[in-house]
């Protein structure tokens, strides 16, 4: 952050491109727009093709003497294979009616970061190899030979694209740029051209079972921590659960939320709850420390990694015999789960259809993935009157709600996050409605953008959202940025303190176990963050 301007001076900067025709304006590479090549060892652990050291401000990226034909073989072979990919290289007219729905657009103003834009980098490629227009008309068709710059042009715009689909939402045909974001990030794969901040966490999700290398024993060292934190601030002894065979339900989570604040008050209130549900109506849960991650990077990769890497969970439930699975708060967890389970590695018939073993509500909608959100099932539980919530230990939080994009649009959880919020919260506001809900922007770190050395370009792509932020913070005073995505948890406050100082962001489920009153507990003074509750603060002085 400190390499960055005041923001009233980053508002400023000229992101555009000269006027000379998208065409024959090469990509300048520059530091904080990019994030940094991938690691080696990391690409080898994967066993992806070409691994090596290589510099994205280099001349020469060390790639094969053969990549033109690695490029469009690939490019061949998923248009055999992905319908989808064909259509939308055909059917786009260029009518830009996405043209300011990307926040990468609307944050630096370079045209190329437009979404009809950045998927025409590939499309004039593919006019050129693959349509008897491109090949007879070259430049008048929108075609153009795969060169050096291209491949680097294209390489430098599908990474600043954080797949959050907005565009999708407003294109008239349905074209889904995120999709040809994914396929044109296997073709850069093929060549060995990923970056560290994917590559790494997955090749530590093969190792260890999550994206941060942790192993179990460190994994059930940092929850102990938050049992310990649990007691001091209620004085009931947490128990959770390991490992357990037979269990009936297994817990799975990102690791952001076990390792990283201010997920880690996230992951206290998940305990809470647990406890509260085991203490009142004997629930039976299970978390492992072998498939400590729901998150899934490979889905900013390739659809394959991102297949093999959501077996490891199902892999998982199979061992223990659990009955189903209670996923946590994440983005790509969920979009996966939702869009691409049933068809990568589903469906999940040796686990039953859950049913909630407090309310005996069914849920039907994850009957074939057998995976339900932890924020539809503590609604469930809301509006069946089974927490015992006192709302006003949140009452020095205004609390607006981020809809984090995979679980809004890539799943349609909308409603249940914001009844858990009013049920748990006395003072709740939503952003304006063209900025929320199917229409809500990105953090702007999303698919693995979300680097310390691409800062400048995560400030920009997440302005529409702190804008929006901003107009709450100064319209009702909101201080508390809620959301269901571990990403958002790690990128928001960066985003915040840059934008909108005042603002802090905060877990759905450290809500709740802020509110949930446990069972012999003591008179609570301190919330998770172990800050004064309300009317408290004198207690906390002495």
């Amino acid at each position: 952050m400190s390499d960055l301007p005041d923001a009233d001076e980053f508002i400023k900067i000229d992101h555009s491109t000269p006027s000379t025709g998208w065409m024959d304006t090469p990509a300048k590479i520059r530091p904080g727009m990019y994030c940094y090549a991938s690691n080696y060892r990391s690409v080898e652990a994967l066993g992806l093709p070409n691994a090596r050291r290589w510099n994205p401000l280099d001349d020469d990226w060390q790639i094969p003497d053969n990549w033109q034909q690695i490029f469009l073989e690939g490019l061949q072979e998923r248009l055999d294979k992905f319908r989808s990919l064909k259509i939308f290289m055909d059917i786009c007219v260029r009518c830009g009616a996405c043209a300011d729905k990307c926040h990468y657009f609307i944050g630096t103003g370079d045209p190329k970061n437009m979404p009809v834009l950045r998927a025409e980098l590939l499309r004039s490629v593919y006019r050129n190899d693959f349509t008897t227009a491109g090949k007879i008309f070259g430049k008048l068709a929108g075609a153009r030979p795969l060169t050096l710059e291209v491949l680097k042009e294209i390489w430098y715009y599908l990474f600043q694209c954080s797949m959050c689909r907005r565009c999708s939402v407003f294109c008239p045909y349905g074209i889904d740029t995120a999709e040809i974001t994914l396929l044109g990030r296997e073709l850069m794969n093929l060549l060995g051209l990923n970056i560290d901040w994917i590559a790494t966490p997955i090749a530590n999700c093969y190792q260890t079972g999550n994206h941060l290398g942790i192993q179990p024993h460190a994994f059930k060292d940092m929850l102990d921590f938050f049992v310990e934190d649990i007691e001091e601030i209620t004085g009931v002894n947490c128990e959770p659960q390991y490992n357990k065979k037979g269990a009936d339900i297994l817990f799975l989570t990102p690791s952001g939320d076990v390792f990283a604040d201010p997920g880690t008050y996230t992951a206290m209130g998940y305990l809470i709850l647990f406890q509260f549900l085991k203490e009142k109506y004997g629930l039976d849960v299970t978390w492992s420390t072998y498939a400590s991650e729901g998150g899934n990077f490979g889905f900013f990769t390739s659809h394959e990694v991102m297949k093999r890497l959501n077996a490891k969970m199902y892999a998982e439930a199979k061992r223990l015999g659990v009955k189903w699975i209670l996923g946590g708060e994440c983005g790509h967890m969920w979009r996966v789960i939702h869009q691409y389970m049933d068809t990568m590695n589903g469906p999940a018939d040796f686990m039953e259809v859950p049913v909630n073993p407090v309310t005996g509500t069914v849920f039907e909608n994850a009957s074939s993935t057998k995976l339900v959100h932890i924020a539809e099932f503590t609604a469930d539980l809301i509006k069946n009157n089974k927490l015992d919530l006192d709302p006003s230990r949140n009452d020095n939080l205004s609390v607006t709600f981020h809809d984090s994009c995979n679980p809004s649009r890539g799943m349609g959880m909308l409603d249940e996050p914001r009844y858990v919020i009013q049920n748990v919260c006395n003072n709740f506001y939503d952003m304006p409605p063209s900025t929320i809900r199917e229409n809500t922007f990105c953090c702007g770190s999303g698919a693995g953008l979300n680097a310390g050395e691409d800062m400048e370009l995560r400030m920009a792509g997440g302005l529409p959202r702190a804008n929006a932020v901003k107009h709450v913070h100064e319209k009702h005073g909101v201080n508390m940025l809620a959301c269901i995505c571990a990403v958002d948890r790690a990128a928001l406050p960066d985003l915040m303190d840059y934008w909108v100082p005042g603002v802090d962001v905060i877990g759905l489920h450290e809500l709740v176990g802020n509110a949930i009153v446990l069972p012999g507990e003591q008179e609570r003074t301190m919330d998770l963050r172990m800050e004064p509750l309300p009317g408290m603060e004198d207690e906390a002085d002495e």
